[in-house]
C-alpha cells in the first residue's frame, strides 16, 4: 500500500499550480483550461448523482466525527492495525494518487490535521471506484465512510466503504509543498490558509492573545465596551483620519483613529476599569509596522496613573506571550528567541537622549538649538516641528535602536502629547511612556490629563499647529470638554496595538499578524 503523508516521486497532482495569484501567461492558460474541465465534472456531478448524494454542492452530509477527534484517539494505532470502528468525515483533499485498484488522498481539515482516505475495488465496486478517478480533483471537499484503521506504513486512515463530493473546487490549489510568495500569502490568504501551517497558527495565536487580554482585564474588574467607529470629531491621537460623508444627516465624519474620548467619557460616567479591543483607521503611510486598518486596544483605570498602567500592560503581555507559546520566552519566525519574562526597564526620554548623544538636552533646550542639533546630526524633522517633535526624533535616532529589552521610556515632552497630565514633579514634561518590544512602539501610556481647563488650552494649541497645516492636529472636542468638566477621577490609560502584539510573540510582520491585511 503506499501512503499520502508526503509527496513521492511523480506523485505530486497535475492540477496544481505553483502560485495561482502571480501566474505566467502559460500558467493562465493552463487555469482556465483546468477550471473548463472542473466545470465539467460539476455539471456530471449534478446530472448524475443529485439523488444519491447531492450534486457537486450537498447541504448535508451522514458526517460523524471529525479529524482532529479520529487523530486524537487513533492516532497510536500500530501499523496495520484495524478498529472495527466506522466513522464519516470530511475534508478537503490535499494530495492524490490514483492506481489501478486502489486510490488515496489525503482529507485535510480546517486546522490544517490530515487522515488519509483508501478507496479500494474490494470496498466500493467497480463504479464508485471509476467515478472517484473521474471526477474528483485535488482541492474538491469530499465525505468519506468507512473502517478506521492504521495503513501497513503506520497511516491513520479510513478504509472507505462510501464517499461523496462535499463541495466541488472548480480552481485547482497553489503546490501545497511549495512556499508562497509574501504578496501572494497576503493577497490570496483563503489559499494561505489551506497550504501553510503557519498561516493557520498564526490565526490561533491571535484569538489567544485576544482572549487572555480579556481574561487579564476580567481578573482586573475591567467592563469591555464599543465606542463608535464613525466620529464628528476626530481624536485621541494625532493621525490624519479617513474622511467620508453620512447622506442621513448630511455631515463630514470620521473613521476613528483612536477610541480614547469615548472610553474616558465612560470613566466620568462612573466606569471606573472599562477597555476596547477595537478597529481603528489612519490615513497615513503603510510598512513593515503600521496599517491603515488595524486592531486596538485601551484601557483606563481610575485612581491609578501611568506608573500602575505600566505594570497592568506589562502583565497583560506576558500573560498573552504564555497563552499562545506556553512562555515568556518566545521564538520569532527566524529563528531568534526573544525574553519578555521579568520586570521591563523603565528609563528617561530625556536623560536616555542626553547619555546617548554626549550632549544635554533637558526641557529648557530651545527649539534653535535642537534644530541645530538634529542638521547637525543628519535628523529630519517635519515642517512646523516643536520643541517635543525635535527630542523624539533625536531620541529615536540616537536610542531606540540600542533597544534590545522590551522598556518603557518615560517622561515625554509636553507639547507632543496633549492628553497626557504634567510630570508631578519634573516641569516640561508628561507622565507618559511609550512600550518599545522587538524595536517598535507596542503601547503606549499616561497619567491622564483630567483638568477640563488645561485640555481647552492644549486643544486650543493643537488647533493652532492644525491652521499651519498640521494634518494630525486635534481638534477642539466640546462634548469631550463638557464630559471633563463633570469630573474625571485621576486615571491611568493605555493603549496598544493588537497586530503589533502578534508580531512581538512571533516575529512576524505586521501584515502576516492581520488575517486579510488592506493591499493596493
Amino acid at each position: 500500500m503506499t501512503d499520502t503523508t508526503a509527496p513521492a516521486s511523480g506523485a505530486t497532482d497535475p492540477t496544481a499550480v505553483a502560485d495561482p495569484t502571480d501566474p505566467s501567461d502559460a500558467e493562465l492558460a493552463d487555469v482556465f483550461e483546468q477550471k473548463a474541465v472542473r466545470l465539467a465534472k460539476r455539471e456530471r456531478l449534478i446530472a448524475e448523482r443529485a439523488d444519491a448524494a447531492g450534486g457537486a454542492y450537498p447541504v448535508s452530509l451522514p458526517i460523524t466525527t471529525t479529524i482532529p477527534a479520529l487523530r486524537a484517539e487513533y492516532g497510536e494505532l500500530e501499523a496495520g492495525a484495524e478498529t472495527g470502528v466506522t466513522a464519516g468525515v470530511a475534508g478537503r483533499i490535499v494530495f492524490s494518487r490514483n492506481t489501478g485498484k486502489l486510490c488515496f488522498a489525503s482529507l485535510q481539515a480546517g486546522d490544517g490535521s490530515r487522515i488519509q482516505a483508501m478507496v479500494s475495488l474490494a470496498n466500493v465496486g467497480d463504479e464508485s471506484l471509476q467515478a472517484w478517478k473521474e471526477l474528483v480533483d485535488l482541492g474538491d471537499h469530499v465525505f468519506v465512510s468507512g473502517e478506521v484503521i492504521s495503513s501497513r506504513r503506520g497511516e491513520l486512515s479510513i478504509m472507505v466503504s462510501d464517499w461523496a463530493i462535499a463541495a466541488k473546487a472548480v480552481l485547482p490549489l497553489p503546490n501545497v509543498y511549495a512556499e508562497l510568495s509574501e504578496e501572494s500569502r497576503v493577497r490570496s490568504r483563503f489559499l494561505d490558509l489551506i497550504v501553510r501551517d503557519r498561516a493557520r497558527e498564526t490565526v490561533v495565536a491571535r484569538a489567544a492573545v485576544n482572549r487572555s487580554l480579556r481574561d487579564t482585564f476580567t481578573e482586573h474588574g475591567f467592563l469591555e465596551v464599543e465606542t463608535p467607529m464613525l466620529q464628528v470629531q476626530h481624536g485621541g491621537a494625532s493621525a490624519r483620519p479617513f474622511v467620508t460623508h453620512s447622506n442621513a444627516f448630511d455631515a463630514e465624519l470620521f473613521l476613528r483613529i483612536a477610541p480614547e474620548l469615548y472610553l474616558k467619557r465612560a470613566v466620568v460616567g462612573g466606569i471606573d476599569r472599562v477597555y476596547e479591543i477595537n478597529r481603528n483607521f489612519r490615513n497615513e503611510g503603510a510598512d513593515s509596522t503600521h496599517s491603515p486598518e488595524f486592531a486596538m486596544l485601551e484601557a483606563y483605570q481610575a485612581y491609578s496613573d501611568y506608573n500602575g498602567i505600566a505594570d497592568l500592560t506589562q502583565e497583560l503581555i506576558q500573560k498573552a506571550a504564555i497563552a499562545v507559546t506556553g512562555s515568556t520566552t518566545v521564538t520569532w519566525a527566524d529563528g531568534t528567541v526573544y525574553d519578555l519574562g521579568g520586570e521591563w526597564d523603565r528609563l528617561s526620554m530625556y536623560g536616555s537622549l542626553s547619555e546617548a548623544s554626549g550632549r544635554e538636552v533637558t526641557p529648557e533646550t530651545s527649539l534653535d538649538e535642537l534644530a541645530a542639533f538634529a542638521a547637525e546630526v543628519g535628523v529630519d524633522a517635519p515642517p512646523h516641528a516643536t520643541h517635543g517633535k525635535y527630542v523624539e526624533e533625536l531620541w529615536e535616532h540616537f536610542v531606540k535602536p540600542g533597544l534590545t529589552r522590551p522598556t518603557f521610556v518615560m517622561d515625554f515632552p509636553l507639547d507632543t502629547s496633549p492628553l497626557v497630565r504634567e510630570h508631578r514633579s519634573i516641569a516640561g514634561v508628561v507622565e507618559k511612556w511609550d512600550l518599545y518590544v522587538r524595536g517598535f512602539e507596542l503601547a503606549t501610556g499616561y497619567s491622564e490629563l483630567v483638568d477640563p481647563v488645561i485640555q481647552r488650552e492644549r486643544f486650543v494649541e493643537q488647533a493652532k499647529l492644525a491652521a499651519r497645516g498640521d494634518v494630525e492636529a486635534m481638534r477642539i472636542d466640546e462634548e469631550f470638554l463638557r464630559a471633563l468638566e463633570h469630573g474625571m477621577p485621576p486615571t491611568g490609560g493605555m493603549g496598544m496595538g493588537i497586530d503589533r502584539l502578534l508580531m512581538a510573540i512571533t516575529g512576524l510582520g505586521i501584515r502576516e499578524t492581520i488575517l486579510f491585511p488592506l493591499v493596493k
